[in-house]
């Protein structure tokens, strides 16, 4: 008699998911998603219909990705990041049809509590600062700094955010309060800093 082991996360019944991966305790996988191989989920992630986590991607804990959303090799998620529906991820600068580029595949690294918006597209080779947050639609072609507010295409930074979400606004001594949980910030040489 053989014991079968239940999982410790859900995944739908029309996903896919190919071992060996690393997928932690809580996680859900909705309809029509594909895990490949050599991955690694952490524990309570969402990940919505229609996801495509590829081999050698990292997803942190308590990671929320939307619906339509393909985490291609070299893509880093730390704790806590969100991705808005149908994000778009690259992971080479100049890829062409006929020309085999998998050795240029470039890191992108999200950060600790980064927020991406929908239909947000990021280029390959940068990284999103913790608590940064990419507004929906923008188009994200360089590095972005903790706690920033990016739009545009290209992304330009237009402001800050608290660790909440909610946007910063600087004195004339730089500090700032988060409206909801009251917590301080300061601005210093274009960085900002939670105060314990």
């Amino acid at each position: 008699m053989t014991l079968e082991l239940k999982p410790s996360y859900f995944c739908h019944k029309t996903s896919v998911v190919d071992f060996p991966c690393q997928i932690g305790k809580g996680t859900k996988i909705w309809h029509f998603s594909h895990i490949m191989p050599n991955c690694i989920i952490g524990k309570n992630c969402t990940l919505g219909q229609n996801v495509f986590i590829s081999s050698g991607v990292i997803v942190g804990d308590n990671t929320k990705i939307q619906n339509n959303v393909s985490l291609f090799d070299g893509v880093i998620c730390e704790e806590n990041v969100f991705i808005g529906p149908s994000v778009v991820f690259t992971n080479v600068i100049n890829p062409r049809s006929e020309i085999n580029r998998r050795s240029e595949f470039k890191k992108t690294q999200i950060k600790e509590g980064a927020t991406i918006g929908a239909n947000a597209t990021i280029i390959c080779g940068i990284s999103l600062g913790e608590y940064s947050f990419i507004a929906a639609g923008s188009v994200v072609t360089k590095d972005v700094l903790p706690y920033a507010l990016v739009m545009g295409n290209p992304s330009r930074q237009v402001g800050w955010v608290s660790k909440y979400g909610h946007k910063l606004n600087f004195d004339s001594k730089n500090i700032a309060i988060c409206n909801i949980t009251k917590q301080k910030y300061f601005l210093e040489k274009n960085s900002v800093k939670l105060i314990k």
